[in-house]
C-alpha cells in the first residue's frame, strides 16, 4: 500500500503531465504551498454522526488490534441501496473476522439494515437471509436476472458469495457464484456488452492463505518501528471478469481484453462511460503500480490505456498506492473526472478528462495536495454536498500500522475525514478544506476506509455511510444550511432513470451533467440516482437523460425538490 519508486523514468514519458502534486521517487517533495483561496460563508456545511442514535451499531471486525498482516489492514466496504424497493435507502455493513493472537476470536457477520423511514434502521439480517460469516472486504449490487431487483454480491478473503433478491424482503444464497476464493476487493456490475444483462468485474488483491494471517508477524522497518510487510514481495492476485449469459455467469476474462497482465494489487473499480460513446469502460485502482483504465469498444471488449491516456500514473510518472476512486465533473466541462485515493505522505490525485480519452494531472492546480498529502485515504465520492450546483468531494481517511501511534510517526492510525468544497460557483474549478466547520458529525475520527453517498433522510441532499475498521459505521446526516446569497434558498432535484447513462440538467443558466457511475470508492455501493443541486432555481429547463442504446429523453420546465422518474424508452 506504499506508493512505489519503481516504473517512473521509463514511464514518465508516457503519462499526460500536468500541475501536479504527486511525489516523484526518490526525492521527497517540498512541503505544500499555502495558496489563498475564497472563503465561503461560516456553517456552510454540516454533518452530524446520528448511526448510534439511528441504531446502526454493527462493528466491522478486520484481525486484531496490532494488525501483523496486511489482511487485516484493508478494512471493508459498506452499501446504501433500496433492498425493498420502498424509496427508502437501506444499509449494508461488511465486517471481516476478530482475531486474537493466532486463533480465530469471532467469525463476524455482516449487517443488513432495512430504513424505516423514520430516522432509524432495524436489523433484518437474519429475515433477510444476508449474514454471510466470511472475512468480508467489499461488496456490489446490481440486477442479475432483469428483474428490476437489487442483488447482492460480497467480495471475501475466501469464497465471494451471491445473494439474488427474492422480492420478498429475503435473499437466497446462489449455489455457484461468480467471484474468486481468495482475497478479492472491489467488484462492479455493469452491463460491457450491450446485451441488458449486468455481467462482474472483481478485483483481486494478493495471493495469501489464513496460515499465513494468522501466523503473521511484523517485519517492515517503517518511521523506526516494525509493521506488516506488503503489498511488495507479495504475490498480486489475478483480476477476473464474468460474463453473464442470461443470468448465468461465465468466466471471460481473457477473451475479453480484461487480463490482469501485471497482477497488480487491484483495490477498487469503477465503471463509467468516459469517452461518451454509450458504452461503460473501466477504471481500477492498482496499489503500487500503474491504474488501468480499459477502453470498452463496444462489443464487451476491451483495450487497457491507462498509461497513455494519462490516468495510470502521476503527472511527473509515478505509481502511486491506489486504493480508492472518486468520479465526478468537477469542473462543470460534461465530462467526468477521476480522483485516486493515496496512502500518506503523498497525495490523491485528480485526473481531469480533457476529452478522447485523455486525461491530465490537475492535483495542484485543484486544490487537492495541501489537505490529502498527509493523510492515508480511502473512499471518495463527488457529490453536491450544498446545493450550489457543483460537486464536492468527501473522503474518508485512516492508517494502516497502528503503530503510526508511536512517537515519531509524525501521523495517527485514526484519521480525520475531509469535506472539500467545490469554489467553481466563486469562479474556481478548486477545492478548499472546510473540514473543521462541517458539523460534529467530521469530530468522529476513526480508521475510515469505505463510503457510501445518498439521501438517507428523503430531504434531498446528500448523507454519508462510512466504514470504521474495528468501530462502527459512522453514519454522516447532512443538515448544511440551504441559504445561500442574499438569503435565497437552494434546491435540487434527483433523476432516478434505472439504466440511464448519463442525465444533463440545465437550471440557473447553467448545465450539469452527471455519469452513471457502477462501483467506485472504496468497495463500496452508493445511491445511483442522479443528484444536482440547483442553487436558487425553482426549475430545471431542461432534463436530457442519455440511454445506452444512444436515444434520448427529453423533459422540459421540470420543477425541483423531488425526485423524478424517468423510464426507459421501450
Amino acid at each position: 500500500m506504499r506508493a512505489s519508486a519503481a516504473l517512473c523514468a521509463a514511464l514518465v514519458g508516457l503519462a499526460a503531465c500536468g500541475d501536479s502534486g504527486a511525489r516523484t521517487p526518490p526525492a521527497a517533495p517540498a512541503p505544500p504551498s499555502v495558496r489563498s483561496v475564497p472563503v465561503p460563508p461560516a456553517g456552510r456545511f454540516r454533518f452530524t454522526d446520528i448511526a448510534k442514535a439511528s441504531g446502526v451499531t454493527a462493528i466491522s471486525w478486520c484481525g486484531r488490534p496490532e494488525k501483523p498482516h496486511l489482511l487485516e489492514s484493508g478494512g471493508n466496504g459498506i452499501a446504501l441501496f433500496d433492498y425493498d424497493q420502498d424509496g427508502d435507502l437501506d444499509l449494508y455493513v461488511v465486517t471481516g473476522w476478530r482475531l486474537a493472537g493466532t486463533e480465530i476470536a469471532e467469525r463476524a457477520k455482516n449487517v443488513l439494515y432495512r430504513n424505516r423511514g423514520d430516522g432509524t434502521f432495524e436489523d433484518v439480517t437474519a429475515v433477510a437471509g444476508v449474514g454471510d460469516d466470511g472475512w468480508g472486504t467489499g461488496v456490489a449490487t446490481g440486477d442479475i436476472d432483469g428483474d428490476s431487483r437489487p442483488d447482492l454480491f460480497v467480495t471475501n478473503f475466501g469464497p465471494d458469495v451471491l445473494y439474488h433478491n427474492r422480492g420478498d424482503g429475503s435473499f437466497e444464497r446462489v449455489a455457484q457464484p461468480p467471484g474468486m476464493d481468495g482475497w478479492s476487493a472491489g467488484a462492479v456490475f455493469f452491463d460491457a456488452d450491450g446485451d441488458g444483462d449486468e455481467d462482474l468485474f472483481v478485483c483481486g488483491y494478493i495471493e495469501c492463505t489464513l496460515d499465513d494471517v494468522l501466523h503473521a508477524q511484523p517485519t517492515l522497518d517503517w518511521k523506526g518501528h516494525k509493521v506488516m510487510p506488503g503489498p511488495f514481495g507479495l504475490a498480486g492476485k489475478a483480476n477476473r471478469y464474468f460474463r453473464n449469459d442470461g443470468g448465468r455467469f461465465v468466466e471471460a476474462t481473457e477473451s475479453a481484453g480484461l487480463t490482469d497482465v501485471g497482477e497488480f494489487f487491484s483495490f477498487a473499480v469503477a465503471a463509467c462511460d468516459f469517452d461518451g460513446d454509450f458504452d461503460l469502460d473501466l477504471y481500477v485502482a492498482n496499489d503500487s503500480n500503474p491504474n488501468y483504465l480499459y477502453r470498452n469498444d463496444g462489443s464487451g471488449h476491451f483495450e487497457e490505456i491507462g498509461l497513455w491516456c494519462g490516468a495510470g500514473l502521476s503527472g511527473p510518472g509515478a505509481a502511486q498506492a491506489g486504493m480508492g476512486i472518486g468520479i465526478g465533473d468537477y469542473d462543470g466541462d460534461l465530462l467526468s473526472d477521476i480522483l485516486v485515493t493515496n496512502f500518506d505522505e503523498d497525495v490523491s490525485t485528480l485526473y481531469r478528462n480533457t476529452g478522447r480519452l485523455l486525461f491530465r494531472d490537475v492535483t495542484n492546480a485543484a486544490g487537492i495536495r495541501e489537505p490529502t498529502y498527509p493523510l492515508l485515504s480511502w473512499g471518495a465520492v463527488f457529490a453536491d454536498l450544498d446545493l450550489d450546483g457543483d460537486e464536492d468531494l468527501f473522503i474518508a481517511n485512516g492508517h494502516i500500522y497502528p503503530q503510526a501511534d508511536l512517537p515519531g510517526t509524525n501521523t495517527t492510525f485514526r484519521q480525520r475525514n475531509l469535506v472539500l468544497e467545490n469554489l467553481r460557483e466563486s469562479g474556481t474549478a478548486r477545492f478548499r478544506d472546510v473540514t473543521a466547520d462541517a458539523g460534529p458529525g467530521l469530530g468522529v475520527i476513526e480508521a475510515s476506509h469505505g463510503v457510501a453517498a445518498g439521501d438517507i433522510d428523503g430531504d434531498g441532499d446528500i448523507d454519508f455511510a462510512v466504514a470504521n475498521v474495528d468501530a462502527a459505521p459512522t453514519l454522516l446526516r447532512n443538515d448544511s444550511p440551504r441559504v445561500g446569497a442574499g438569503g435565497v434558498a437552494r434546491n435540487w432535484m434527483m433523476v432516478d432513470a434505472p439504466g440511464a447513462l448519463r442525465v444533463v440538467v440545465d437550471a440557473g443558466g447553467r448545465s450539469m451533467a452527471r455519469d452513471r457511475v457502477r462501483g467506485g470508492s472504496f468497495c463500496s455501493v452508493s445511491d445511483e440516482r442522479f443528484h444536482f443541486g440547483l442553487g436558487a432555481a425553482e426549475k430545471a429547463v431542461r432534463v436530457l437523460v442519455r440511454w445506452p442504446d444512444g436515444r434520448e429523453t427529453d423533459l422540459r420546465d421540470v420543477r425541483g425538490g423531488s425526485v423524478v422518474r424517468v423510464e426507459r424508452p421501450r
